[in-house]
């Protein structure tokens, strides 16, 4: 990694912009994690039998942003990015992808959900999530897609710890 670019959240602020902060925080550590590195790099996978690599976080995360917000507030039926089922795991499947492919993917659905949030009125905005069945509030959509990035910027932490052994032994 060359530099860490990131904006933190604010100490204070009402309640959107900090989550739309925090979003966008961790939206911009899993790009800085995947930062410097060539679409081999990307590609290699943690410990057998674990298959994940950074690529394929970026692509389950735009596959995330398109099934969270696209999804549930504009289209229920729109599909999948890598899979023709609602199968996130498809995504992990890198092997055959590109920076170039998964970044542009990636940010073409991040940008579309920035957009979805911010036309909302409010976080109290209801969205229809056809995988459960029931409706959920913007505020909760937000919420969830914060913790999935933070749950997978951890594993991209130790990825690219890996990676960076690697390339400096």
């Amino acid at each position: 990694m060359t530099s860490d670019n990131r904006i933190g959240p604010p100490s204070f602020g009402n309640e959107r912009d900090t989550l739309r902060a925090f979003l966008d925080y961790h939206r911009a550590t899993l790009a800085m994690k995947c930062e410097g590195l060539t679409d081999e790099e990307l590609r290699q996978q943690s410990m057998p039998p674990s298959t994940l690599s950074l690529l394929g976080l970026v692509r389950h995360m735009a596959e995330v942003e398109r099934a969270w917000f696209r999804r549930v507030f504009e289209d229920n039926d729109a599909p999948m990015v890598w899979s023709d089922r609602i199968d996130f795991q498809a995504a992990y499947d890198a092997s055959a992808s590109t920076r170039e492919e998964a970044f542009v993917t990636w940010e073409a659905e991040v940008e579309n959900s920035r957009r979805i949030e911010r036309d909302a009125e409010s976080l109290d905005q209801v969205g229809y999530q056809p995988r459960w069945s029931e409706e959920v509030s913007l505020r909760m959509v937000m919420v969830h897609v914060l913790l999935e990035y933070g749950r997978h910027n951890g594993h991209a932490d130790f990825l690219r710890e890996g990676i960076d052994g690697i390339v400096g032994a």
